[in-house]
């Protein structure tokens, strides 16, 4: 399976930013990619109070990537995007996945939330305005059963186990990591989800500065199920393949049976 994480600089404009995205998708199915995977927020990035209303899962939004992968003929992952939430003051973060016939395949719900309060430093509440998604989410795309999560869910290794539990071979993380903790974090964690879980990761980042006054780190890479990086995406708007082998998950787990050894406590 070939596979493009696409790294997109998505800002307070959402026409732009779904403009910019199906810019990338064309681009990726015409470097042969049979799933393409877009970033965390591909709709909007920018103040809460510019942020257009967000949609059900066969809003705009679904409609618009619908259509982009039966145009293309490709699997789209499109990242995520604000869904209309359980009350008036909360969103879902959520991700969808469509068939090359423009079928909606998937829906996830992010799970974990960023709540932080650091006195005199730091205060924020992502459980303010996001609820909390609940369902673990496995699903068959081109054969290859596909783990879904989203940006933080990255710190969390034991949604990662319950992917690998329930068949995935390759996860998705959609992400907009912020630079300071990318330049530590980012790639440390995808390495190490990848090598414990013995799956491939494909990791699409957004890059560059939004409002307000913040900057993502980008880095898009596709990771195989050994923890080596095999592609990964320059310091661009831009978009970077990878083929996976997926006898390698097979073999990695055959040799190295970590999953298979596993004590539960």
């Amino acid at each position: 399976m070939r596979v493009a994480v696409c790294q997109l600089n998505a800002r307070d404009d959402r026409e732009r930013n779904l403009s910019e995205a199906r810019g990338l998708l064309e681009r990726a199915a015409a470097a042969g990619a049979e799933l393409a995977v877009l970033p965390e927020y591909v709709d909007y990035l920018g103040r809460a109070k510019g942020m257009p209303p967000p949609e059900g899962v066969d809003g705009e939004f679904a409609r618009f990537f619908a259509a982009a992968a039966g145009e293309l003929g490709i699997w789209v992952h499109a990242g995520s995007f604000h869904e209309t939430g359980p009350d008036d003051e909360h969103t879902y973060n959520t991700s969808l996945v469509f068939s090359p016939a423009g079928e909606r395949v998937a829906v996830y719900r992010k799970i974990h939330l960023y709540d932080v309060e650091i006195p005199g430093r730091v205060s924020y509440q992502e459980s303010r305005t996001v609820a909390a998604g609940e369902d673990v989410v496995v699903a068959p795309v081109a054969g290859v059963p596909l783990g879904l999560s989203i940006c933080y869910d990255l710190r969390f290794p034991e949604l990662y186990r319950r992917l690998a539990d329930g068949g995935a071979q390759v996860v998705v993380v959609p992400a907009a990591f912020m630079m300071h903790t990318g330049r530590d974090h980012w790639e440390v964690l995808l390495r190490a989800r990848a090598i414990e879980n013995q799956c491939y990761v494909v990791a699409a980042g957004q890059i560059g500065d939004h409002e307000p006054d913040r900057t993502c780190f980008g880095r898009s890479m596709v990771i195989d199920p050994w923890g080596t990086v095999i592609a990964q995406a320059p310091d661009v708007v831009g978009i970077v393949t990878a083929d996976l082998d997926l006898s390698r998950v097979e073999k990695i787990r055959t040799e190295v049976p970590s999953l298979a050894n596993r004590r539960l406590f």
